[in-house]
């Protein structure tokens, strides 16, 4: 049989598809056209295919790229500027007032290089953003070579993106019709949160997303406060405002659902939604701990978030992974809630899923993108190792990542950017704090 020239031939000690369960011990993965071709043992995959970029990952486990599905990147630049604080207090008091001054393109285009560095480094390949100046987000994205859902934000108060609702929407569409051909980028509708936006601007955000099958992507049941204030001013509490609006569907991504009655459970399996789970950001404003294991055993997909850097503080799937099957444990006095192998699935083919990417990415299996994270297993902190996917949850962190490759081309190599300058995104964030402290 003669040989098949591919673009990358890549071998490693163990590779986890998370799509089927399990881990194949040294399989090789063929990537061609940005695509996986072929996952088999390696001695057939040496006789099947060559490659001049033929790399070898000994002590490596291969992972599909971890996906965050809920954050803001370009407030990597607020990290640690205000802590220690409640979420309404924390966003009226300082996080609001700091973007009223200070966010503009060039801020959410720093603030979004920042973020990617660290996602890349950490083994994100695809990340779920809200932000103002989403243009800005989406040019930094094709420049780096990361993929993103871009979201469409909306609320209800004038900023110096937008004036009114209106604007919101037809500046974010625009930007969506102008990237429809980017394979990387992808759009969904963001309305900041129920107690942020109207009826009427929900009810458009409903027929648009019906209209262009795009996601819905919306903080929901954060807090005990928001579902109090919403009795109080509308009668209900918000999920039930949202599925009477007829926005509770599959094309719904709730990030955070903590304060959840069976009755909401229900519906929301009923209706088909998603949950973006964000277990730090949760604990960090004392927001709550979400009913993980209730939910999965409803059947309710849910992938993980970090959330923002300003109220995380870090964009870490690795420790996002740990907590998410620690907290699920916790709170339900049941050590089997949430296995190893369940919070890599959430980390990867879930979220995935959630964004309506899950034929494309989010497992790796011949046909899917070659959106593949290396994690690197030599260090004696992951010794000895009896089974690579509880080390990957339980033991690895982000430091250990050493490859990254999105649509087959390699953005991480040994730990090293390729397509960012560290350097020159450190600078900038340095300029930023001063301009934020000053």
């Amino acid at each position: 049989m003669d040989k098949r020239n591919v673009d990358t031939l890549l071998e490693a000690r163990w590779i986890i598809p998370v799509e089927v369960e399990g881990t194949l011990a040294e399989h090789a993965i063929a990537i061609n056209n940005g695509l996986i071709e072929a996952i088999l043992p390696i001695s057939e995959a040496n006789s099947r295919y060559y490659s001049s970029n033929h790399i070898k990952l000994d002590n490596h486990a291969i992972i599909p790229g971890l996906i965050n599905l809920h954050t803001h990147a370009a407030m990597t630049l607020m990290r640690g500027v205000a802590d220690d604080l409640p979420l309404m207090a924390w966003l009226k008091n300082y996080i609001w007032p700091a973007e009223s001054r200070h966010v503009d393109t060039c801020f959410v285009r720093d603030g979004t290089m920042l973020a990617c560095a660290e996602m890349l480094k950490g083994g994100i390949t695809c990340f779920n953003d809200m932000y103002f100046f989403p243009q800005a987000a989406a040019d930094v994205v094709l420049e780096c070579g990361i993929r993103a859902g871009i979201g469409v934000v909306v609320i209800d108060m004038p900023s110096a993106y937008a004036s009114d609702v209106d604007d919101y929407i037809d500046k974010g569409l625009a930007i969506r019709d102008h990237c429809l051909q980017q394979p990387l980028l992808t759009f969904c509708l963001a309305p900041h949160a129920p107690y942020s936006v109207n009826d009427q601007t929900l009810t458009k955000i409903m027929i648009l997303a019906e209209q262009l099958q795009l996601p819905v992507h919306i903080h929901l049941h954060e807090t005990k406060d928001e579902i109090k204030n919403s009795l109080a001013e509308n009668g209900v509490r918000p999920l039930m405002r949202l599925h009477k609006l007829g926005l509770v569907s599959p094309n719904l991504i709730a990030a955070h659902m903590i304060h959840l009655t069976d009755t909401e459970i229900e519906l929301f399996h009923e209706y088909g939604g998603h949950i973006a789970h964000c277990p730090t950001s949760n604990l960090k404003l004392a927001s709550g701990i979400a009913p993980v294991e209730k939910l999965l055993q409803k059947g309710i997909n849910i992938g993980i978030g970090t959330d923002s850097a300003a109220s995380n503080n870090r964009l870490d799937m690795f420790a996002e992974m740990r907590l998410t099957a620690l907290l699920a444990k916790g709170y339900s006095d049941n050590a089997e809630a949430v296995p190893a192998r369940q919070a890599l699935r959430m980390a990867t083919l879930n979220g995935a899923r959630a964004m309506g990417l899950d034929q494309i990415t989010g497992s790796l299996s011949p046909g899917k993108a070659a959106d593949i994270t290396a994690v690197d297993f030599s260090s004696s902190s992951l010794s000895p190792c009896f089974d690579p996917i509880s080390h990957l949850v339980y033991v690895a962190g982000r430091e250990q990542v050493s490859h990254v490759w999105v649509n087959g081309r390699l953005l991480l190599n040994e730990g090293e950017l390729v397509t960012l300058d560290e350097a020159d995104i450190m600078q900038q964030a340095r300029r930023w704090q001063h301009r934020l402290v000053s």
